[in-house]
């Protein structure tokens, strides 16, 4: 089952497609249905919009966006990546429209927590997803506007779980953006851990943590500490796993969970990747040692503030009240250190750096 579902990487091929007639789209924003694999025996459409940037200069960056659960295609995102240079396509996951009617030739419904783990690998939700997002970059690196080796893949939620499978399957994508979603969910002691607990196909096929050590593109992993649906630890695990790439960790307080469009993190790093080769900032180092956090960021950008975030409290990190504290910031041998004093108590806690609207995150503790 392994084996079949890394064999996914070789659909590298144009996926057959065609655009939907709609009053709604234009020369450079359309909704298409484009092939995607065989489900039950039969041959699958998959709905997407698909945009491309208004007068680009040469050979343009692209992504392929994947959405969360209850979700499907959505212009609103493919329209913030275009404001930003990109082509971009997001397509629907679960056999719909984006008016959410069922189509014909539609894939399955996402069944649960991996419901269908008796069914043939093949015809799993999952199996269906990764070859769909698989496909969507094999169109979008094949077509002509398109800079082919700077294609990235971004996805919130049940999006930010497939985009880490994915990106341990296929090595060829410029940059990952998992939002919330990572690997582990059979450990998250909430609705994940209680269904995949005991789930085998899902803990030794699924889990994208059997792979991500296989990801070598950059990685920025965004969430928020009051996620009930996805841990800290979890995501922190995840990061870990994927230690051959070059990882930024975003944990904004009071982000809020859904099917987000546009957050200048994103951005920010995509752009810092391609252009410069690496994210705009890096960690150095970062270290909980006597009652003192510090870490070190090396940044393109002047930082303005740091702060503590921490808790007190134990169980699901998304459950636990989460405190933000100002943390000193100064400048040493060309890294900013933020470092500041950890409450009495602490379980969990993690460094915030920001600069205008950007955040960037010291490593997650957790205190034994």
């Amino acid at each position: 089952m392994r084996l079949e579902v890394e064999a996914i990487a070789s659909l590298t091929n144009l996926p057959q497609y065609e655009v939907v007639e709609r009053t709604d789209s234009s020369p450079t924003l359309k909704p298409i249905l484009y092939a995607g694999p065989e489900y039950q025996g039969k041959q699958t459409k998959v709905f997407a919009w698909l945009g491309l940037p208004e007068n680009p200069k040469g050979k343009v960056p692209a992504v392929v966006l994947v959405h969360g659960g209850g979700g499907t295609a959505s212009k609103a995102w493919v329209q913030s990546w275009r404001k930003h240079g990109y082509a971009a396509l997001s397509m629907s996951m679960e056999g719909l429209t984006d008016e959410y009617k069922r189509l014909p030739e539609g894939g399955p419904a996402r069944p649960g927590i991996f419901g269908d783990s008796a069914s043939p690998i093949k015809d799993q939700w999952m199996y269906q997803c990764v070859a769909n997002a698989t496909l969507a970059a094999a169109l979008l690196r094949n077509l002509p506007e398109v800079d082919p080796g700077k294609v990235g893949i971004a996805g919130c939620s049940w999006g930010g779980i497939i985009t880490s499978t994915v990106i341990g399957i296929d090595n060829r994508y410029a940059f990952a953006i998992p939002v919330y979603g990572c690997g582990g969910l059979d450990a998250i002691p909430n609705h994940y851990g209680g269904t995949l607990g005991s789930n085998e196909v899902y803990k030794r096929v699924w889990d994208a943590n059997l792979r991500l050590d296989k990801a070598r593109m950059p990685i920025l992993w965004h969430s928020w500490p009051q996620d009930t649906h996805f841990s800290m630890d979890a995501v922190a695990r995840s990061r870990k796993k994927a230690g051959h790439s070059e990882s930024l960790l975003c944990l904004v307080p009071g982000m809020g969970h859904g099917n987000l469009t546009d957050r200048a993190e994103w951005f920010a790093f995509a752009e810092s990747v391609l252009k410069e080769g690496r994210p705009w900032i890096r960690e150095k180092f970062a270290r909980l040692e006597d009652g003192k956090a510090q870490a070190a960021f090396d940044s393109t950008r002047p930082l303005e503030s740091a702060a503590l975030v921490s808790t007190t409290d134990t169980g699901h990190t998304g459950a636990r009240q989460w405190i933000s504290t100002p943390a000193r910031l100064t400048q040493k041998e060309g890294l900013w250190v933020a470092d500041a004093t950890v409450p009495k108590g602490t379980t969990a806690c993690f460094l915030n750096v920001q600069t205008g609207p950007l955040t960037a995150s010291s490593d997650y503790f957790q205190v034994e």
